[in-house]
This record gives structure tokens, sequence and C-alpha cells, in this order.
């Protein structure tokens, strides 16, 4: 039998409360969930992209029944901490084991990873190592990593971007970590719970280095007292290097200068795990589907 083709059907579940939404969209132009489904779609074109709440009271979030309607399903990040267990984090917590039972491929990144932690039994804690500002440098692929689909493309070692203070401290039971660096254990994993399975992240590589400075604009008091930057001026002197190179990804010397290369500059290369999670794990649940 021939089936006709149709789009690719992704959900993008915005992690964040509505102010922080607002927050968001007054420095960068976007929501982040819109931010999200922006480059999502740059890498698949032909799909059609929801977003859901979860964050907000009186949200409406799908069901077992609609989150099984969708092909792929991923979790953006999030100012919220999963550890502070308000309405506004549990609601996705359920969520998240709601995306398991369906069986519906997803895929986090940073607060995404997180979750889907903790909805399959593990835990996330502030790091006691710190903060990840700006890029998460030497990622590097465990033994498992060098073969997993997820990480195709990467090299052994590599720095990508990354904003996030928690961590996952204790992976659930079925997870496969993939790559870790000196900040985070777990910066890359497999998890599978409930009958489904979770690709995720803890760095960002769908942050563009725009994305990266404009929310680093609204932390510059925290970049200072944390000792990222030693004051203002050299803070704003450091975003002024990220606008600079978002704009001109070519400029070497501001390259150089900040130890970046290909792997976060190149729009390309910058979001591979999005791009392999869509082919090695939409892509055929959307064909299973066609056959079912």
């Amino acid at each position: 039998m021939l089936h006709v083709s149709r789009p690719l059907r992704l959900l993008v579940v915005d992690g964040n409360t509505r102010e922080q939404r607002e927050s968001h969209a007054a420095g960068y132009g976007t929501q982040p969930g819109e931010a999200y489904a922006d480059v999502v779609r740059s890498i698949a074109p032909e799909s059609i992209t929801d977003i859901c709440l979860p964050a907000d009271t009186g949200a409406n979030l799908p069901d077992g029944a609609g989150l099984a309607s969708y092909d792929g399903i991923f979790l953006t990040g999030s100012a919220l901490h999963i550890y502070n267990l308000e309405p506004s984090v549990t609601r996705q917590i359920e969520l998240m084991r709601a995306i398991y039972a369906s069986g519906t491929p997803s895929f986090g990144s940073c607060w995404g990873i997180q979750m889907g932690a903790v909805a399959a039994g593990g835990t996330v804690v502030a790091n006691p190592r710190g903060r990840e500002i700006g890029v998460a440098r030497k990622i590097t692929l465990t033994e498992a990593g060098r073969s997993h689909p997820l990480l195709a493309g990467r090299p052994l070692s590599f720095d990508a971007p990354a904003i996030h203070l928690d961590t996952i401290a204790l992976p659930p039971a079925d997870t496969t970590v993939l790559a870790s660096n000196a900040y985070s254990a777990v910066h890359a994993a497999e998890i599978r719970h409930d009958g489904g399975t979770f690709w995720g992240v803890q760095y960002h590589p769908e942050f563009p280095l725009g994305q990266v400075a404009s929310i680093l604009g609204r932390m510059v008091p925290t970049l200072i007292a944390e000792g990222f930057r030693k004051d203002e001026a050299a803070a704003e002197s450091w975003l002024a290097d990220l606008y600079a190179l978002d704009a001109e990804p070519t400029r070497h010397d501001l390259a150089w200068a900040h130890g970046l290369d290909e792997e976060v500059l190149d729009s390309e290369r910058r979001v591979t795990e999005l791009r392999n999670f869509i082919a090695n794990r939409v892509k055929p649940h959307m064909s299973m589907r066609a056959r079912a």
C-alpha cells in the first residue's frame, strides 16, 4: 500500500513560567519555546510544531492519546529549579511521566534532561561545583557515547553553549550516560522508563551565541558576584563579543580570545544532537506509525 507523505508533527514543551517567558522575549525577541521551535523547523522544515506551557496554572496539557499523536517531543530549558516542588514544577514532572508512558520519542536540553531524570526516579541538585556559564568546556564522550547516534558527528571532546546551576546527581536506574565533563557527570544521556526512551543533554545545542548573550545580560550581577567577570564593564565587554560572534562567526580574533571553535560557532555543527534525534528517533517513529 502506498502511504501519503505527511509533515512531521512535533511538540515543544516550554518549561518556563509566563513571567520568565516574557522576560526572555523582552531581551531576545521571542519566548524560549518559540525560539526552540524555530531551530527545530530549520532542521525539519516540513514539520508542524506545537508549543505547550505546562508551568502555567490551568495549562491545557496533552493527555496520553494526544502525546502519542506526536512524532517527537522537545523539552526546553527553564529558569525554574526542579527540586522546588511548586505546582509549576510538579505539573511538568507529571507531564514527563506521561510522555514516557506514551512511548513518543523525546529529547530535552538542560532543564529538559533534568526533567527526564527526575520523572524516571533520578535526583537533581544545585551543583556544588557552581554554575557553567556561557559555554560548557571539554564535554567528553563516554565509551557508550562514542557509538551512540545522539552524538554521532561530535568529536571525543567538545564545547557547547550552556547556562545552568543544577545538575543530575543520581541518574535513574535505566540510564546510559553518554558524555560528562568536570562540572557535570551527566552531560548527555539516554534514559529508558515506563516503555519510553528519552535522549537529553545538559547543554544547549539550540542556543546561538546571541541567545546566550541575551540571557547572560539579565544575569550581570550574578556574573560579578560569582566571579565570572570582575565588574560590569568586563561583563558588558564579554556580552558584546558574544553578540559580535553571533553576527559574524568568522571573527577569528574573537573566537581565539574566547576559545571557541566550530562546535559552537558553526550553526550546523552546534545543533548536531537535535539533527541526530530527528533523524534517528523522530523520523523512524513516524515511519512505524505510518505502517501501523
